[in-house]
């Protein structure tokens, strides 16, 4: 079974949902591959940061910049359930592009697991450490940490490659009417939106198991019937 999941990097939500669907695979018996695409949040956010993304949310929501840490805060403590310790309220507001195109590449010459690899690479530095996720020298030391060639995470970010795949992704996540992110598709047939809890993404995967498995329900007659098996035939 796959599971598609659209999501950005500097999503606080697309990281806590990343761990919530974590533990219901970990109980799910079943295997499963993940692949993950591109969705950027705020596409007009600069490659060089001049905010963090506190003092951005105070002046875009209103409230100035206290306001802004306590929407901060309230994620923190989410994840905080989740088992994770963030320094998000340092996070800069910062522009996913380059980002996004190394997530492509890493599915492009190790897979998807490579490409998970290199994802949650980027969410941890940036969540947890604070860690500017546009710069070319914290990209090129997170992506070949994750086991990406030195020479082509040059090559991609000296260029635009991978930058059609990143809009692309953008454009089937519009397709399939989502406008926020996390955006979970499961077997391509069953959507989930946004950090829902562990126990419902578990009746998801339930739930599109059995409907890609199906069993036979045995219909009227005696369970013991005429009948031949490896044993030979009931004369």
């Amino acid at each position: 079974m796959r599971i598609d999941i659209w999501s950005d990097v500097v999503c606080p939500w697309c990281y806590i949902g990343k761990r919530r669907l974590e533990k219901a695979l970990a109980d799910f018996p079943h295997p499963v591959e993940v692949a993950w695409h591109s969705f950027q949040l705020d596409p007009g956010a600069p490659m060089v940061p001049t905010d963090t993304v506190a003092t951005h949310l105070g002046r875009k929501y209103g409230g100035g910049e206290a306001a802004g840490r306590q929407m901060v805060e309230r994620v923190e403590a989410a994840a905080a359930e989740e088992g994770m310790i963030w320094r998000h309220h340092e996070s800069l507001r910062v522009n996913t592009l380059d980002a996004h195109r190394l997530i492509h590449l890493a599915e492009a010459e190790g897979g998807l697991a490579l490409q998970g690899a290199l994802k949650e690479a980027l969410l941890d530095a940036y969540f947890a450490k604070a860690a500017n996720i546009a710069d070319h020298d914290v990209l090129r030391r997170l992506a070949t940490g994750a086991g990406l060639d030195p020479a082509r995470v040059d090559e991609v970010l000296a260029s635009s490659e991978y930058g059609d795949a990143v809009w692309a992704d953008q454009e089937q996540a519009a397709a399939y009417g989502a406008n926020g992110v996390p955006f979970f598709v499961i077997d391509g047939r069953f959507a989930v939106s946004g950090a829902q809890p562990a126990a419902l993404f578990a009746q998801a995967l339930e739930q599109a198991w059995s409907a890609a498995h199906p069993v036979l329900q045995p219909v009227g007659g005696a369970a013991d019937a005429d009948a031949c098996g490896p044993d030979g035939c009931a004369l």
